[in-house]
């Protein structure tokens, strides 16, 4: 149903409920944003796919020459808020009620609510997301638990709200302009900015966002239109709306610089986004034998590649100006005091080496590990609000084959087996509306997931050897696949399976592991499934 007044045309009926978030007047904003800028995104992505097919020629990715001039010169970004000038801490979570409540109420600087990864973009979600990030930045959010009567309710000092959009790739099928689906990246910066930016300005706070998936700097230059064009229609000063961007894609790590200088009057940071980037080394370099990664587990922070692109974010966001964010550390408490306590400390061991490599703050996935992780940058920082001082200067250049280094490790059974235990779980309850699990003690999301089937796709492409001597094909895959299903439905329950979607998501698995091609991203097809 075409909305009145608008260009975009509504695939489902704007119900009464959802009326307060989609109004006549945030219709008309975001049918301006589509008008302006949907038409560049499909240039964007084919662009990617451009680099990614001279990657697969062995054209292997590098920093740029023809940029090597914003490398070269001394520019700063513009300035970092007040509010974030401290962010130690920040947790990461979907925009589920409870969590945002319980998330804000953490001890933790920010909180990043998160319509891309941890989120499944069912329709009335998305809209039930902006109306809970709507009403916690008024202060009116509550939470009711149905079955006891709990009352949730924001504390007096809750974290800062940061709103992570969807990636460029992800589209949003429920609304379309010109008979085409608009990306969902424009709908919730839209929804999130038009709802909150008045706000969040009179508490002394402002609009702010992550960015992610971004894999070149022309895509931070759209990112950099659309904030200036949203500037400028609501007569704001330039620079009142601020990003992050996450670097978790390889193809980014070599024009960091570029991506701050296009957004450099809005961007305060990048971030470490691990998960993704581990993801996207192995897409990226999906042809050469030579990197191919081992099991996920052994794939950890102290590996030359990835300590490399740790060190190198920081010198080059603090050269500018800019935070450097640390990544995500997914565990998540146990009840067993043994296990909770090895769980504590890798928390302990993960959060310190970023504080050591000079990072200004890290990601927690779960409440009950705030303290821990907060310690440890306390201990870092002392009296500081942030390590922008920590220059590392007296660095060796960090060169083009440091980040594409390969990494050692085994490819177990075992560890093959896990990774389809998680994947079809987590594909499973994505394809259900959730799209933040714990599965095996960590917090599992998208890019989690994506790891585990990319590994198992990529063995199978290079025919590499487990451990054990076994050659991963596609036939060993599907074998295992129908007896890990099995063991998955032995550990859940029968009535939990039935009640699940657990052949469809090992369908999908199926097709996105023996696939010839690779499939970029398992939201894509996965979102054939939501409603």
């Amino acid at each position: 149903m075409a909305a009145q007044d608008s260009a975009l045309d509504f695939r489902e009926q704007i119900t009464e409920q959802q009326q307060d978030i989609l109004t006549p007047e945030a219709i008309s904003f975001l049918t301006l944003l589509v008008e302006k800028f949907a038409d560049r995104v499909p240039e964007l992505l084919s662009t990617r796919e451009e680099r990614q097919a001279a990657i697969d020629n062995g054209q292997l990715p590098d920093f740029l020459s023809e940029t090597q001039v914003i490398r070269e010169q001394d520019w700063q970004v513009l300035g970092v808020p007040q509010d974030l000038l401290d962010r130690r801490i920040e947790i990461t979570g979907p925009v589920d009620r409870k969590m945002v409540i319980n998330a804000l109420n953490a001890n933790v600087k920010v909180f990043m609510a998160d319509f891309e990864d941890s989120f499944s973009p069912v329709w009335q979600s998305v809209i039930d997301g902006q109306r809970n990030l709507r009403d916690a930045n008024m202060g009116t959010i509550e939470y009711t638990n149905p079955d006891n009567g709990k009352v949730y309710a924001l504390d007096d000092d809750p974290a800062v709200l940061i709103c992570r959009v969807r990636g460029l790739h992800l589209p949003e099928k429920h609304v379309e302009f010109n008979g085409n689906p608009i990306p969902g990246a424009l709908l919730d910066f839209g929804l999130y900015f038009f709802h909150n930016f008045r706000q969040l300005i009179s508490k002394g706070s402002g609009p702010y966002f992550y960015l992610p998936k971004l894999q070149a700097y022309q895509e931070a230059a759209w990112w950099s239109d659309v904030f200036h064009f949203t500037e400028q229609h609501f007569a704001l000063p330039s620079g009142t709306i601020k990003a992050t961007v996450l670097i978790e894609t390889l193809p980014a790590v070599f024009e960091m610089d570029e991506i701050l200088f296009h957004l450099r009057d809005h961007i305060v940071g990048l971030n470490c986004g691990r998960w993704d980037y581990i993801f996207s080394y192995i897409k990226t370099l999906r042809s050469y034998p030579d990197r191919v990664l081992p099991d996920r587990q052994m794939v950890t922070m102290d590996k030359p590649f990835l300590n490399a692109y740790s060190r190198l974010l920081v010198k080059t966001c603090h050269r500018r100006g800019a935070f450097a964010m640390g990544g995500m550390a997914a565990f998540i408490p146990s009840k067993d005091p043994d296990t909770n306590n090895q769980v504590l400390a890798k928390i302990r061991n993960d959060k310190s080496l970023e504080a050591r490599n000079g990072h200004d703050g890290s990601w927690i996935a779960h409440p009950g590990l705030a303290d821990t992780a907060m310690a440890v940058f306390n201990e870092a920082l002392g009296e500081r609000s942030n390590q922008l001082d920590v220059t590392r200067d007296s660095d060796a250049p960090i060169t083009a084959q440091e980040l594409l280094a390969p990494c050692e490790g085994e490819r177990t059974e075992e560890g093959m087996r896990h990774n389809i235990r998680v994947a079809v779980q987590y594909i499973e309850a994505w394809i259900q509306g959730n799209g933040c699990v714990p599965i095996y003690g960590l917090m599992e999301d998208a890019a989690t997931a994506e790891i585990s089937r990319v590994s198992i796709w990529q063995w199978i492409k290079h025919g590499k050897s487990l451990s054990n001597g076994k050659v991963v094909t596609k036939a060993l895959f599907n074998e295992m696949l129908a007896q890990e299903l099995v063991v998955v439905r032995e550990e859940i329950g029968e009535t939990r399976y039935q009640e699940g979607q657990f052949e469809e998501a090992a369908k999908l698995m199926q097709s996105l592991t023996t696939s010839d091609e690779l499939t970029n991203f398992l939201t894509v097809p996965g979102y054939e499934y939501l409603n």
